[in-house]
């Protein structure tokens, strides 16, 4: 049974979130805010976070930079803000997704179902090779990391899949639907923002100069590529 951990400091919520995931199949563990969710990383093996972004103590933002230093546990980030820069900061911050209140049974049990999925599968993905190397980047298959120079990238599951699925394809360029249904293994509907920023977010990790990037490119109409 897999296991999630609701973070947030609105009780009533989090026990209409936890009767969800339980009727879902799903064994839920709580904390009330980002300390509290660290403490809990660390006492049990937990398969997926969903955090709120508004607590005391530690915010559901910078709870998630902290965690990503060391898990690449699949995050989805909860807020009542839907402005696309809040959107853009919780996945910057290292989210996986980002679910805008209010959110029906449904689409919260879905996107869990989701980031879950793709999760696992990462973590099954046939290699070409463990190690692939590019101008001093090495992505690390076996480990899922990445070090640049030998200094460590922390990457998000989603960003690792992302930077491996286009350096496997080494010259190819790749569309946005292309990286879109491989990645989130989910029918292209208009996705090209999700896509985007995930792009963005690598470029930033690993470009000393975004406007002129020696990893991921951009083909103007095309899609992207590692050369």
């Amino acid at each position: 049974m897999e296991k999630i951990l609701v973070v947030d400091d609105n009780i009533q919520l989090t026990e209409t979130i936890s009767i969800y995931l339980e009727n879902a199949g799903f064994q839920v563990f709580h904390a009330e805010n980002g300390r509290c969710a660290i403490e809990s990383l660390r006492l049990h093996k937990i398969d997926l976070i969903i955090m709120d972004i508004m607590m005391p103590e530690k915010d559901g933002i910078s709870a998630t930079k902290e965690i990503r230093y060391r898990d690449n546990i699949p995050i989805i980030l909860l807020s009542a803000k839907s402005q696309e820069e809040d959107k853009v900061e919780g996945l910057d911050s290292g989210a996986d997704d980002y679910i805008t209140k209010p959110f029906s049974k449904d689409e919260l049990i879905a996107r869990v179902k989701a980031q879950l999925r793709r999760y696992k599968n990462l973590n099954k993905m046939p290699s070409r090779a463990s190690e692939i190397l590019i101008r001093g980047l090495k992505i690390d298959y076996d480990s899922k990391s990445v070090t640049l120079n030998d200094e460590i990238i922390n990457l998000t599951p989603t960003e690792f899949k992302i930077l491996y699925l286009l350096a496997r394809n080494q010259g190819k360029i790749l569309s946005i639907k292309t990286i879109y249904e491989s990645v989130w293994e989910q029918e292209f509907l208009n996705s090209e923002n999700t896509v985007m920023f995930h792009i963005s977010n690598l470029r930033a990790k690993l470009e000393i100069d975004v406007k002129r990037p020696i990893y991921l490119k951009v083909v103007w109409g095309q899609g992207y590529m590692v050369e």
